[in-house]
């Protein structure tokens, strides 16, 4: 690697390349530099208008956010399933259910578990989070196609923007 004749360039195998100039300090001792106004900057601001959504954009979203929604829903159902029948709340509910659903004629009454059991929980919990994905995604890409018809009417979602300084 030689050096050429230009200060601030370098030159590799016959090709010359150039290198960004020197930096200067801008300590604090110096000026500012005069293009840079000395009072505060102005923000600047951006007035848009959301006239459209696609719907099948919104279709997409919102299919992807409700199966997300579904994941949370099992494992927060689990969790809390989990946390009751550690603390021993299905014992003595079922005990207390058993003591009183049990006759003279029955020697035992009705076992909770059969109703509440985690596996029954878990199902009934994955068929109702199913059923929101799919209403959920019908009803968002409806109310796309709602926005859409009343943003041809009044004009859209005005929005303004401003950028932080």
């Amino acid at each position: 690697m030689s050096t050429s004749n230009v200060p601030g360039t370098e030159q590799w195998r016959g090709q010359q390349t150039a290198t960004m100039p020197p930096v200067r300090d801008a300590g604090a001792g110096s000026a500012p530099a005069p293009s840079q106004p000395v009072g505060r900057v102005k923000a600047r601001r951006a007035r848009l208008v959301l006239a459209r959504v696609d719907p099948w954009s919104v279709m997409k979203l919102s299919f992807l956010l409700s199966i997300a929604l579904a994941i949370v829903a099992v494992v927060a159902v689990f969790v809390v399933w989990s946390v009751l029948d550690s603390m021993g709340v299905f014992d003595s509910v079922g005990r207390s259910v058993e003591s009183v659903t049990r006759s003279n004629d029955n020697a035992t009454g009705v076992d909770i578990m059969d109703y509440v059991g985690l596996n029954r929980v878990l199902s009934l919990t994955a068929v109702l989070a199913g059923v929101n994905v799919v209403l959920m995604t019908a009803l968002c890409t409806l109310a796309g196609f709602l926005y859409n018809m009343a943003a041809s009417l009044v004009g859209g979602l005005h929005v303004t923007f401003t950028e932080d300084v």
